[in-house]
């Protein structure tokens, strides 16, 4: 008989070293069968083999024992080999990646050297053949000469019906998109935190001097470059705030490539702003190289038909983008991601405007959401990712989705979906939308067809200084901080066979502990999904019917404090024990996005106002930087609640919703006053102020108020060295503001002490976006304007109680208001100072 292999029995010291053990085909299979089952059997075990199998009887147990101990020794060093070789790939694609990352670079310092001496030669020229010195009119930044030398050609209106005229726009999308990707034609700056290494995401980079705002990221997934393009075409599969995808034409291109023209709806992440769409033309094609998936919106400039009209949207601009999908050595793939849009953020309130201008929220909402995405299905299929619980990585990720997917339609309330306004109690605060159509709310078969339906509560405020992964953190970990049990337990009942059997939620419900469950998270842990338990107790024989516990599925993101321009997200949502993978969600929750402060040209301060902000928060940096600890930032908190209602019960569960929202930003503030890096904390410290700048400008603050109304405005005990006088001013409990003087437009704000900006809901470094215009209301404009010749000829002026608005909209009643100007120390004017007593919110 043939001899199949040969063992050699070296491994067990008991055994004769020198003696080799030949087995047969039939004995070497019959004992894979085994391994497959068993890989390390028991001594009982391989007796039993023995007796089981005649072929193996003239073999020792010891002997078997060793072939099963060689077996595991050359598995494991198989699955060693193998991932050693994985890793191998990796690195030469990822040297690959960047070597190609280098040689752009190198061209980008080429094209930025040319440039540099052609503004040179410019000036040289400009100053000797003209006598004005002014070099106005040949600076020009980095990054706009090229687009100003290639402006874009003048385009024909295309035929919509002409396939050749949208083949045409295609491949200068095509062009323009690659330029971007792998060229020069955007000035890439590295983003900060996103370093480039065999286990990092990839390179991701944002624009610096572009029109719009504009990310890139290229990185390794191990996926084929067809599987990777079906997965980034489908968007609202990977990017959250994508509503729908709409696919209106396809037309056949060349190299088996599609054109299609999209109309594509996105949520808006707050409730401040109008939700955007595009309509686009997409050119999905496969070269030699690679496969291309690019996309640009039409427009009258660029050809091709008109879109369908958006009466609840703001059209917004996707200039060329797309996906650039290569083949890697040893299999995989190599991403290169684009995006590059203009939101239109000019049609946004001004507070809001960052969130609209920040190419890092962009990298991080949309352009590494799309790798990590990719990734991520790479890790599930390759068998990486391990969930426990029986679940489906993809039934997993779907229910992360339809949170994400709720809370976004509550936040937008939509006409299209059922959503109305409901009438107010008096107060703007609270915002109250009703759904009459729960057929179309998401499917949700649950809810009873007896005339009820969904009311959602939602609020938006700003807030300061608060890391949104803090504040998150804090809200996830301590939930009795802010949430009723009584409210919880109403909200719980929606999923009852009986609904509507519990009564309506009374104020301050009894406490309940929370056991947080994990049930998944993403690779790279930036989001986890988690079922949350709230314990039951009942305090009284009339409490008993609520003395149960809760369950919650959650959705938590956001929470690494180390990620740059991204958004920290909590959303939760009822469910039953049962918890089935078709489950009813009715998602509520928090969303905190930063907002970055406004950046000026060079990075440089635009005047002393920006450094006397620096100087009174304690702070070095330039204008327009942000503190890496977290502080002198702002953010935008949105919450929403909804809740099921029947008609005999929609105003009690209005009325409870509204308190409840209420309580909850109440509580919200009391949390971020808490967790906020306050002056002398270890988590921001900041030093006193000592800047020349700012203590001028107190003393001539008091000096003025003085001299004009002969009271000290500080008391009769008040100071006059210059620190006291400015931690006086900081800490007076009436809001002082500066505003400059202009005549020929709208007064800004250029100081305000820690109470005016409570007051206005701002930042020393964002006051210089609200005019005095936009603060007071008409009669108090009207009130000014009256008072403003005898401010002038005297020097104050007091006005009659009014109401203002804050930067975020919300009334302000104030007692009085003392209007006076600032002098120099030359007598000339330099400000007016409004100081508003007794102010509160309405």
């Amino acid at each position: 008989m043939m001899v199949h292999t040969m063992h050699r029995e070296s491994p067990d010291k008991g055994l004769d070293s020198g003696k080799y053990v030949r087995y047969t085909p039939e004995q070497v299979e019959a004992l894979e069968r085994v391994y497959t089952e068993c890989p390390k059997p028991s001594s009982l075990r391989r007796q039993q083999l023995i007796r089981e199998c005649p072929i193996l009887s003239n073999i020792e147990p010891k002997q078997i024992k060793v072939w099963f101990q060689n077996r595991r020794c050359r598995e494991k060093q198989r699955k060693e080999a193998a991932r050693l070789q994985t890793v191998n790939r990796k690195l030469n694609a990822m040297n690959k990646l960047l070597m190609e990352e280098n040689d752009r670079l190198q061209k980008q310092v080429s094209h930025l050297v040319y440039e540099n001496g052609h503004m040179k030669h410019q000036i040289h020229t400009a100053s000797g053949t003209t006598t004005d010195n002014s070099c106005e009119s040949v600076v020009v930044a980095s990054g706009q000469q090229h687009q100003q030398q290639n402006p874009n050609p003048q385009h024909l209106q295309r035929d919509a019906n002409n396939p050749a005229g949208l083949h045409s726009i295609a491949e200068e999308a095509l062009a323009e998109f690659l330029s971007k990707a792998t060229g020069t034609a955007v000035d890439w700056v590295q983003m900060i935190g996103m370093k480039p290494g065999p286990d990092s995401i990839g390179i991701v980079a944002i624009s610096r001097n572009c029109s719009g705002i504009a990310a890139r990221a290229c990185g390794l997934v191990s996926l084929e470059p067809m599987k990777v393009a079906e997965i980034v075409k489908d968007r609202p599969s990977w990017l959250r705030d994508c509503r729908s995808v709409d696919t209106l034409s396809v037309i056949p291109a060349g190299n088996g490539g599609t054109i299609e023209l999209i109309y594509t709806q996105m949520y808006a992440p707050t409730t401040l702003a109008a939700a955007r769409d595009f309509w686009t033309l997409r050119y999905t094609t496969c070269l030699e190289d690679g496969s291309y998936v690019c996309e640009r919106s039409l427009s009258a400039a660029t050809g091709g038909p008109t879109g369908p009209p958006s009466s609840n949207f703001v059209r917004a601009e996707m200039r060329p983008s797309g996906f650039l999908i290569r083949p890697c050595d040893g299999g995989g793939s190599i991403l290169h991601i684009v995006d590059h849009v203009d939101l239109d953020a000019l049609s946004v309130p001004e507070v809001m405007r960052p969130l609209y201008e920040s190419s890092k929220i962009l990298a991080q909402k949309m352009t590494v959401a799309a790798l990590r995405h990719v990734r991520q299905i790479a890790q599930e299929t390759s068998g990486e990712v391990q969930y426990g619980g029986g679940r489906q990585p993809a039934v997993l990720r779907t229910f992360s989705q339809r949170l994400s997917r709720g809370f976004n339609d509550a936040v937008n309330g939509f006409v299209d979906d059922g959503w109305s306004p409901m009438g107010s109690d008096g107060a703007e605060d609270i915002t109250l939308m009703i759904n009459l159509s729960p057929g179309k709310f998401g499917g949700n078969s649950f809810l009873p067809s007896f005339g009820s339906g969904v009311l959602c509560a939602k609020a938006s405020m700003l807030l300061q200084n608060v890391p949104p992964a803090v504040l998150v953190r804090f809200l996830r970990e301590h939930r009795s901080e802010w949430a009723d049990y009584g409210v919880d337990a109403y909200a719980a009942a929606s999923l009852r066979a009986s609904p509507f059997a519990v009564p309506c939620a009374r104020a301050g419900g009894f406490p309940s502990n929370q056991v947080i469950l994990p049930l998944a998270q993403t690779v790279e842990h930036e989001e986890f999904l988690e079922v949350v338990r709230l314990e039951g107790h009942a305090y009284s024989p009339e409490d008993m019917g609520l003395a149960r516990d809760m369950y919650l599925l959650q959705l938590c993101s956001g929470v690494d404090e180390d990620v740059v321009g991204g958004c920290a997200q909590l959303v939760f949502a009822p469910i039953d024990e049962s918890f089935a993978d078709d489950a009813p969600l009715l998602p509520s929750g928090f969303r905190v996005i930063p907002l970055e402060p406004k950046s000026t040209p060079n990075g440089a301060s635009v005047n002393r106002t920006l450094d006397l902000a620096s100087a009174l928060e304690g702070s070095t940096r330039q204008g327009g930087e942000a503190d890496p600890n977290g502080c002198n930032f702002r953010s935008v908190l949105t919450i929403a609640f909804q809740f099921t209602f029947d008609n005999h019960t929609r105003d009690n569960v209005a009325s409870m919703a509204r308190q409840y929202v209420r309580n909850i930003v109440g509580s919200i503030q009391r949390v971020a006053l808490a967790i906020a890096p306050r002056p002398g904390s270890s988590i921001c410290p900041i030093s006193a102020p000592t800047s020349p700048e700012a203590l001028t400008l107190v003393r001539w603050i008091s000096r003025s108020y003085r001299v004009h109304t002969g009271v000290d405005l500080f008391g009769s005990d008040s100071q006059t060295s210059g620190d006291t006088l400015l931690h006086q001013l900081w800490s007076h409990t009436d809001a002082i503001l500066c505003c400059s003087m202009k005549t020929n437009a709208s007064p800004v704000f250029t100081f305000a002490n820690q109470t005016g900006l409570d007051m206005l809901e701002t930042t020393l470094l964002a006051l210089q976006d609200i005019t005095l215009d936009n603060t007071l209301d008409e009669p108090g404009r009207k009130a000014l304007c009256s008072e403003f010749p005898k401010i002038m000829q005297q020097g104050y002026a007091h006005l009659p109680a009014g109401v203002c608005a804050s930067s975020m909209w919300r009334l302000v009643s104030y007692e009085q208001a003392t209007v006076w100007k600032v002098l120099e120390d030359d007598e000339s004017n330099h400000c007016l100072a409004f100081m508003f007593v007794n102010w509160s919110f309405v």
